[in-house]
This record gives C-alpha cells, sequence and structure tokens, in this order.
C-alpha cells in the first residue's frame, strides 16, 4: 500500500495548519483536512482508517495529540480529497480528536470529531499520519475514541503506512 500527500520539502503546505485563511478555520483551529491518494491496497481491503498524531506535542501538553481520526472509508475511495473531514461527501466515520479531551474541554461535534489541523506552539512539529487497510467495517460511531480504534482493529489489520510531515511553529 502506497499513500501520497502534498508534502512540499517534508512540510504540510500552510493552508492545512496554524497559517490557514480564516475561511479555513472553525473556532480559530485549522479545519481544511489535505488531500490523501491511495494506491496498491492489499487485496481482502474493505475498509480503509486513518489517524494523525503529533509526537512532538508530549513536551508541551504531556501527551501525544490526536489531530484526525477517521474510519470507515470505502477501500473505493482511493483518493480522499480536500476537505473531507468538514465536507464528508462519502461514507466515513471521525472520531475524537484531543480537543475533546480534558485539557481542552471542547464540546462541540464540528470541532472535536473532524480534522484539527497543525499549531505547533514551540517549534516546527513533526507530525504522522497512519493509514490503514483493513479487511472490514468497523463497529464504531462517530466520536469514537483512539483506543476504541484501536481495540476494533485487533484481527483487522492487513497493513500500515505511516507518512511523517512537518507543520511550521
Amino acid at each position: 500500500m502506497q499513500v501520497s500527500l502534498p508534502i512540499i520539502d517534508g512540510y504540510l503546505p500552510d493552508k492545512y495548519g496554524k497559517y490557514a485563511t480564516n475561511d479555513n478555520k472553525y473556532n480559530g483551529q485549522p479545519s481544511l483536512s489535505f488531500p490523501i491518494k491511495l494506491t496498491d491496497l492489499p487485496i481482502g481491503t474493505v475498509t480503509t482508517a486513518l489517524v494523525m498524531l503529533d509526537y512532538d506535542a508530549i513536551p508541551v501538553s504531556g501527551f501525544t495529540w490526536i489531530h484526525w481520526t477517521a474510519a470507515n472509508i470505502p477501500a473505493t475511495m482511493l483518493e480522499i480529497p480536500e476537505d473531507a473531514s468538514q465536507n464528508n461527501t462519502f461514507k466515513m466515520i471521525q472520531g475524537r480528536n484531543s480537543t475533546a479531551g480534558g485539557l481542552v474541554g471542547a464540546t462541540d461535534p464540528l470541532q472535536t470529531q473532524r480534522y484539527a489541523g497543525p499549531q505547533p506552539p514551540n517549534k516546527d512539529h513533526m507530525y504522522s499520519l497512519y493509514v490503514y487497510a483493513l479487511d472490514t467495517e468497523l463497529p464504531l460511531k462517530n466520536g469514537y475514541w483512539l483506543n476504541e480504534f484501536y481495540q476494533a482493529i485487533d484481527s483487522h489489520l492487513l497493513n500500515k503506512v505511516r507518512i511523517d510531515f512537518l507543520s511550521r511553529k
């Protein structure tokens, strides 16, 4: 399985992160998700899923920051379009990002259950996007937590790809 992102010199374009225009923010937070292209899915793939994490957030917040989780993306969806998180025009469910946790405590699902773009506070951060090929549709509902996702994929994982990229402070 191969995954392509619009990375330029190792960086996610600014429009998907901290320097997004106000039109591409929700409650002051970057909300325009980036496009993702998938190729060479394993035979038997029924759905794909993705998780975007910021491990560089650990010294800042004390934990890995969850920026986006999405599951049950049909395997026929090989090009996940820009802004798919907000304009979910195909069947996909989205889990909670870290703004839903106790540290931030946001409650608006349009913020907590969508793409929450990078906003590195202290330095350029490295982000990791994991894309999973799965042999089933997961029994999750919108608003699931990341630990529920990990439990649900047990014995259903066909392949996993990790792509690391930077976003500007």
